[in-house]
């Protein structure tokens, strides 16, 4: 009987000894395991370096834009269309952005993409490609009436004193205000469509022209252009002269 109870005993503790190498043996594959989930940590890490680049670059072109002239960008239209598919319905995205400095200088474009942001993307690089110079008077209002047509679309822009504001609604204001125009008086007659509005607004912008180059092109003086040849009038027109913007 004693024996069979020292049998039942050393088997007893010899089973934790016997476990102790199991789980010494399990250690190894956890450690594995683990750097297996480490493995998969440092493609992890690879994508975020991957992240990262871009965010590099992008900061770059941030840095390159923010070290150029500052641009104002409005957003004057956006467009969704779709598409039927066996699959279902497939949709597209049209943007419309007007572009200027604020200095007289203005320009718009469009874009297409599946998303909104690289619709708008396409759009404003675009518009960026296509800016043109209006000349300004005073650096506020235009120098004389004009009138614009695309299509069905008809607008009429008028210089305005100082203090009228921007008497213009839609796709018209914001070329305005991109264009750093504070006093105008406009009309548009005809379709609304954002498109023809905008195409003939920048008809009647590209008709202006101003004392300085009239006088230019024909060879005279800004004071004889406008009448004012001799005293306090020939001083005025010549400050007149120098307010224009080109």
């Amino acid at each position: 009987m004693a024996d069979e109870n020292n049998t039942e005993v050393q088997a007893t503790t010899a089973a934790p000894e016997a476990a102790a190498p199991a789980s010494a043996g399990e250690a190894p594959r956890g450690r594995g395991a683990r750097g297996g989930r480490g493995g998969g940590g440092g493609g992890d890490r690879g994508r975020g370096g991957r992240d990262g680049n871009r965010g590099r670059r992008d900061d770059r072109r941030n840095n390159n834009e923010d070290g150029g002239e500052e641009l104002i960008e409005k957003l004057v239209h956006i467009n969704r269309v779709s598409k039927t598919v066996k699959g279902g319905k497939r949709f597209g995205f049209a943007a419309l952005v007007v572009v200027g400095d604020g200095k007289g200088r203005v320009g718009f474009g469009h874009g297409k993409a599946r998303e909104v942001p690289e619709a708008i993307s396409k759009a404003t690089a675009s518009a960026k490609k296509h800016m043109v110079r209006v000349p300004l008077k005073e650096g506020r209002t235009l120098h004389h009436d004009g009138n614009g047509h695309f299509g069905a679309g008809r607008v009429t822009v008028r210089s305005a004193p100082q203090g009228t504001g921007i008497i213009a609604g839609g796709p018209m204001r914001a070329v305005f205000e991109s264009l750093g125009v504070h006093d105008v008086v406009t009309k548009s007659v005809g379709t609304s469509n954002p498109y023809n509005m905008i195409r003939a607004t920048f008809e009647a912008l590209g008709s202006q022209t101003s004392p300085k180059s009239v006088a230019q092109r024909r060879g005279k003086k800004i004071a004889d252009l406008l009448g004012r040849g001799h005293g306090a009038d020939a001083q005025a027109a010549a400050a007149e002269a120098a307010a224009v913007t080109e």
